[in-house]
């Protein structure tokens, strides 16, 4: 079988959740389907940094927009394929029957407010279309599963749930004079790792960071790690309204090193969003031994599955009851700790990639 893979979203210099997930289902596909050709649709600038095997070659694209509808269409057209894997979302209107398409979450559609009407109009045609011309879609845990049954009609049947994978081995030392912070280098900090918008909750954070400061005392910093998103303007605003301004750090984007490094040294990672596919992030913290407060909705009850406290996102009060509890009681924090040990271990790419390959061969 002729088995082509969308590698667009895999080989970026800095890479998110859904890029992430591209680079490590492709990397681990690469040693697992021998008895086929696979051909790599990667844009003109791209290159993998791991070797691939023999039975696998590289097609570049070299539109720099449209890439997917016209590039990738196009392609199919001259040179068909008899399976198609999309990592990320988008299946191209030329697209043989046997496709694969892994489907990361509905946000925009539970959460419309976080998002411009472009985005909104954009994913939801996407994704509808990707769902309706994909013969099996991927689901990157149950909650995203139901989402698509309940909001697009999406038949369960056509829906495979294969979790995201994590790699419990990986440690990341930062190098001697790497970045440095303005501040908090040596002071206690909770930690958030992830766009900074309002889909993410960052307002309902600093608004339970002031409760720990105000009503607590507690010496910690706020510490934001990631790029601006959609409505950072307002949280701008609400950080230098703060009278602990001063302690609120935002980073911008992070290199796998210093990020690894600031999860070492955290006290607690909180990741209290309004909505997440999946939530890779509650596993990173985990493997790098820090407790975790996290949302009781979407897919995160379901990732984390009694190994973090889980709150309400929209009760900043409950927030900073968790924060507390786990700054305050050391035996709870190193419980929490221990059981996320526990938890990752139920992840793998390994796993996940070999899954994904069975729904690849069984779409023929």
């Amino acid at each position: 079988m002729k088995i082509g893979i969308d590698g667009s979203r895999a080989f970026l210099d800095q890479r998110t959740g859904i890029e992430e997930y591209s680079y490590q289902t492709i990397k681990h596909l690469a040693g697992k389907l021998d008895e086929h050709q696979v051909v790599l649709y990667l844009r003109k600038k791209q290159v993998p940094d791991f070797e691939l095997p023999s039975n696998w070659r590289i097609k570049k694209i070299r539109l720099s927009r449209f890439w997917t509808q016209f590039g990738l269409s196009l392609e199919l057209l001259i040179h068909p394929v008899d399976a198609l894997f999309i990592p990320a979302h988008t299946v191209p209107m030329i697209h043989p029957e046997n496709t694969v398409v892994t489907i990361h979450g509905l946000e925009f559609e539970v959460m419309p407010e976080a998002y411009s009407p472009w985005e909104r109009f954009y994913m939801r045609m996407s994704i509808k279309k990707s769902c309706q011309w994909a013969k099996k879609i991927v689901s990157v845990s149950r909650s995203t599963r139901n989402d698509l049954a309940s909001i697009y009609d999406v038949s369960k049947d056509k829906i495979s749930v294969v979790y995201e994978g994590y790699d419990e081995k990986l440690k990341v030392n930062a190098p001697a004079g790497g970045e440095k912070l303005e501040a908090g280098d040596n002071d206690p900090y909770l930690l958030f790792v992830g766009r900074i918008e309002k889909r993410k909750n960052i307002e309902g954070m600093i608004r339970a960071f002031e409760i720990l400061k105000k009503n607590h005392g507690v010496p910690h910093k706020l510490m934001l790690v990631g790029r601006p998103g959609h409505g950072y303007e307002d949280i701008r605003k609400q950080i230098e309204k703060s009278e602990f301004k001063n302690d609120i750090v935002e980073t911008g984007f992070v290199s796998a090193q210093k990020k690894q490094e600031l999860l070492e040294k955290a006290s607690v990672f909180l990741f209290p969003t309004f909505y997440e596919g999946f939530g890779l992030p509650i596993l990173e913290a985990q493997n790098a031994g820090v407790p975790v407060v996290s949302s009781n909705v979407s897919s995160l009850p379901e990732v984390a599955e009694g190994s973090a406290l889980l709150v309400d996102p929209r009760e900043p009060e409950f927030i900073a009851g968790a924060i507390l509890s786990l700054i305050s009681d050391k035996k709870l924090a190193s419980d929490m700790v221990r059981k996320g040990k526990e938890n990752i271990k139920r992840f793998s790419w390994e796993k996940c990639a070999g899954l994904i390959k069975k729904i690849i061969e069984g779409a023929d």
